[in-house]
């Protein structure tokens, strides 16, 4: 019993440290095309519109997927797609038309209009989960930026028809997200195990500890 429980807690382990090893990967190797100062933006940092008759007019960058997200914020937004027509059912999806509007208005009001300074917090957001989950460092604070950064893709981009982007691909990063949240992945193989076993005296009698112990 007591070597299958061993077997139990590497499996654990190396299960967490692939899954949180994963994710960085994917916000690091989306890092370069928006790379500040300019986010991959033209020089005049004009933003993807659509033209009267509903096509794109897409610019590069940051720039351009801002606007693609603008643009499908004003059009119909299913989610969570099944479709049962196959088998006589029927087509089964949430609308998040008004989430996706509330999306579209923050950023054609907030973002947009200041994207010389707000490009920086978009990147250095994902940038941050990047050291955090590759470093297995404050891994909770990591997976909660993952998860309000994948939160906003899925509700400015999951399923939309052009370009194309595949539902379940953001889907899936909120869900991943949620688990390394709720799970405390740095403390397999990563930095946050050695600065518990470091802090763990210090617990009860130091706020800075505690807040720690919060965020990894």
């Amino acid at each position: 019993m007591e070597h299958s429980g061993r077997w139990e807690r590497w499996i654990y382990g190396a299960c967490l440290v692939i899954g949180r090893l994963g994710l960085a990967y994917l916000f690091f190797a989306q890092l370069f095309w928006k790379m500040p100062p300019t986010f991959g933006c033209p020089p005049d940092y004009a933003f993807t519109t659509a033209t009267a008759d509903g096509r794109l007019a897409r610019t590069s960058g940051l720039c351009d997927w801002i606007g693609v997200e603008q643009v499908w914020s004003t059009r119909d937004r299913p989610w969570l797609v099944a479709d049962t027509s196959p088998i006589g059912g029927p087509r089964l999806a949430i609308d998040i038309g008004p989430i996706a509007r509330l999306n579209g208005w923050f950023l054609e009001n907030m973002i947009q209009p200041n994207i010389r300074w707000t490009g920086w917090l978009v990147w250095g957001a994902e940038a941050f989960v990047v050291v955090s989950l590759f470093l297995g460092l404050f891994t909770r604070a990591g997976a909660l930026a993952s998860l309000a950064v994948s939160a906003q893709l899925m509700v400015g981009l999951a399923g939309i028809s052009n370009p194309y982007e595949w539902e379940w691909g953001y889907n899936l990063m909120v869900l991943m997200s949620l688990v390394l949240l709720g799970v405390p992945s740095g403390r397999a193989l990563g930095l946050d195990a050695v600065l518990r076993r470091a802090t763990r005296a210090a617990r009860e009698r130091k706020l800075l500890a505690r807040l720690f112990y919060l965020v990894s």
